[in-house]
């Protein structure tokens, strides 16, 4: 997922989220403020199994906008 430089990319979406928390690729997670309370719970729980920090940043739009989507996005991931 990151490019052939080794640069972090930002992932947009709860799905591969996990994947790359358990690939061990994830290096900090943006969840959105107005993210659904089952899914802030799970994204919480493994990155604190994964000692992934997790910031609590901007809501669903403007996290889409960030990652260039145009459908919400409560969960982002920036590789390593």
């Amino acid at each position: 997922m990151a490019s052939e430089n080794n640069a972090q990319v930002l992932v947009a979406g709860l799905n591969k989220t996990k994947k790359l928390l358990a690939a061990g690729q994830a290096s900090k997670v943006y969840l959105a403020t107005d993210a659904d309370a089952g899914i802030a719970s799970l994204i919480n729980a493994l990155c604190e199994e994964k000692n992934v920090p997790v910031e609590m940043t901007k809501t669903k739009a403007e996290l889409s906008e960030l990652c260039g989507i145009e459908v919400g996005c409560a969960v982002c991931t920036l590789t390593k």
